[in-house]
C-alpha cells in the first residue's frame, strides 16, 4: 500500500509522543463519555416520556374543586379548545397495610369499570381490570405494591369517610399522571408510605357522597389552542364550587419534576464535558507549541521540497485529529457502557412502563464531531503561526524572547526572594496568559472534583 510520506511522517511522529497522545486522548474520552452518558439517556427518558404520554393520553390541564355536579361537564367541554374533558373523584385515604407499623396514605381515583379513562390513562403491569359492580376491587400502583410485596390477590384495609374497609388489589398499574410520585407536603418520594389506587367511579363516588358530582378535573387540548384560556375559563366555572385553581401540565408535580430532572441532565451533558474538551484543546495547543518549535528545521526542509503551507498545516492538525478520533471511539463505547448503567438508576425513580437504553446515532456523531473540534481548534491556533516562517529563517533555532527587568528583580524585592521564588514569579511575570490559563485548568480539575463529592455528601444526608 502506497502511503504518502507525510502521513508515514504523521504516524512516526504519533508514536515517538504516545505518552503525551495518550495522555490527551484520555481527557478527550473522558469529555465525549460524558457527553454520551447524559445525552444518550436524556434522549431515551424523552423519547420514552413522549411515546408514554400520547399513547396514555397525558392531561394538559389539571383541576381540582370541593365538589361539583356532573351537569357541568357539558360546559366545561365546552370551553374554546378543550379537547376532551375527565371528570373524576380523588380522595386520600389512611391505609393499614399488613406487615407495615406505621399508617400509610393511599389516593383513591375514579375509573370507569367498563372502559378505560378518557385521560390520564391506566397501563396494567400485572392482574386484570375492575370488574363492574365489585366495589372492594382495586389497582395499586406497582410502586407501592412492590414496596410492600403485594400481588393481585393481596388485600389493604382503608379508612374511608370514616369506616374501615378492606380493598382487593386485583391489578398493578401505573400512570403518566404519576411517572415521579411524590406524597403531599414532602420533598422526597416514599414508595412505603404513598400509593395511588384506582377505584370504579361509582364505588368511590359512593363512599363519599359524589354519586352525582366530581372534585377533579382533567383536560385535553387541542393543538394550537390556548391553555392559558381554557384555564381561565375552566376557574370561572368551578369558583362556585371551591375550586383552588386550574394548573397547566408543566406545573403538575410528576410532570414538573421529571422536567426538571431532564433539563439538569441536558445541561450537565454540555457542560461537563465543555470543561473537558476545553482542557484537552488547551492540552493539545501546548504539545503542539512545543513539537513545531523541535521540528522548524523539518518544516523548513518540507516547504524547500515544494510542500504548501496548507499542505504542511494539514499534516499538523491531523495529529490532533488522530489523537481526538482515539479519545472519541473510547468515549463513545465508554459512554454507552455508563449510560446503559445510569438509566438503570433513573428506574428507581421515574416509573414507565418500559424504559430502555438507547444510544442514537445522532448523539455518537454529535460527540465525535465535538471532540473533533477540540482537537482542530487546539491544533489550529499553534500550527498557523509555525507554517509561516519562511524556509531560511525557520533553518536557525528560534530565537529567545527578549527579556527585560522584571518587577522581582528590583533590589529591595529581589533580597527579600530565594532564587527559586524569584525564578517562579518570573516565569509567571513573563507568560501571565499562559500561567491565567494553567489556574484555570487547575480551578476546573477541583471543581469538577467537588462537583462529584457534592452529590456523594447530597445523597448519604438524605439516606
Amino acid at each position: 500500500m502506497n502511503v504518502p510520506a507525510l502521513d508515514r511522517k504523521l504516524f512516526r511522529d504519533l508514536w515517538e509522543m504516545k505518552g503525551q497522545a495518550l495522555a490527551i486522548a484520555a481527557v478527550v474520552a473522558a469529555g465525549v463519555t460524558m457527553y454520551v452518558t447524559y445525552l444518550s439517556n436524556f434522549d431515551s427518558l424523552r423519547r420514552t416520556q413522549n411515546a408514554y404520554y400520547e399513547r396514555f393520553r397525558f392531561a394538559d390541564v389539571f383541576a381540582q374543586c370541593k365538589r361539583a355536579p356532573l351537569r357541568l361537564g357539558e360546559r366545561i367541554e365546552a370551553i374554546p379548545g378543550v379537547a376532551r374533558a375527565d371528570l373524576r373523584v380523588v380522595a386520600d385515604v389512611t391505609l393499614d397495610v399488613r406487615g407495615f407499623d406505621e399508617p400509610a396514605t393511599g389516593r383513591l381515583i375514579s375509573v370507569p369499570a367498563e372502559g378505560r379513562p378518557r385521560l390520564n390513562d391506566v397501563f396494567l403491569a400485572r392482574g386484570r381490570w375492575i370488574e363492574p359492580g365489585r366495589s372492594d376491587e382495586v389497582i395499586a400502583n406497582e410502586v407501592f405494591a412492590d414496596a410492600h410485596g403485594l400481588v393481585p390477590g393481596d388485600t389493604v384495609a382503608a379508612l374511608i369517610n370514616g369506616h374501615r374497609r378492606e380493598l382487593r388489589i386485583v391489578g398493578l398499574g401505573l400512570s403518566p399522571e404519576y411517572v415521579y410520585i411524590m406524597p403531599p407536603g414532602e420533598l422526597i418520594p416514599d414508595d412505603r408510605r404513598f400509593g395511588i389506587f384506582w377505584m370504579e367511579r361509582r364505588a368511590l363516588g359512593a363512599a363519599f357522597d359524589m354519586e352525582g358530582g366530581f372534585n377533579d378535573v382533567a383536560l385535553q387540548i387541542m393543538p394550537g389552542a390556548s391553555v392559558e384560556e381554557a384555564i381561565t375559563r375552566l376557574d370561572r366555572i368551578l369558583d362556585p364550587y371551591g375550586g383552588i385553581g386550574a394548573i397547566p401540565r408543566r406545573l403538575q408535580m410528576s410532570h414538573w419534576t421529571l422536567d426538571n430532572e431532564l433539563a439538569q441532565l441536558q445541561s450537565f451533558g454540555f457542560m461537563v464535558p465543555a470543561i473537558f474538551l476545553g482542557i484537552a484543546a488547551f492540552l493539545l495547543n501546548v504539545a503542539m507549541t512545543r513539537a513545531l518549535a523541535i521540528q522548524r528545521p523539518q518544516i523548513a526542509a518540507l516547504k524547500a521540497l515544494g510542500y504548501t503551507n496548507r499542505e504542511i498545516g494539514w499534516h499538523y492538525v491531523k495529529w490532533a485529529l488522530v489523537i481526538a478520533v482515539i479519545g472519541a471511539g473510547i468515549g463513545i463505547v465508554g459512554g454507552a457502557r455508563m449510560g446503559a448503567g445510569m438509566i438503570s438508576l433513573y428506574n428507581q425513580f421515574f416509573r414507565f412502563p418500559i424504559l430502555l437504553y438507547r444510544l442514537s446515532v445522532d448523539v455518537a456523531v454529535v460527540a465525535a464531531l465535538i471532540a473533533l473540534a477540540a482537537g482542530g481548534v487546539g491544533a489550529i491556533l499553534a500550527v498557523r503561526r509555525a507554517v509561516r516562517v519562511p524556509p531560511a529563517e525557520a533553518m536557525r533555532p528560534e530565537p529567545p524572547a527578549h527579556y527585560r527587568t522584571s518587577v522581582v528583580e528590583r533590589p529591595r524585592i529581589r533580597r527579600r526572594l530565594t532564587h527559586a521564588t524569584r525564578m517562579v514569579l518570573r516565569n509567571v511575570e513573563r507568560a501571565p496568559w499562559r500561567a491565567a490559563a494553567s489556574v484555570v485548568g487547575i480551578a476546573f480539575a477541583v471543581g469538577i472534583l467537588l462537583f462529584g463529592f457534592v452529590f456523594i455528601d447530597a445523597m448519604e444526608l438524605l439516606a
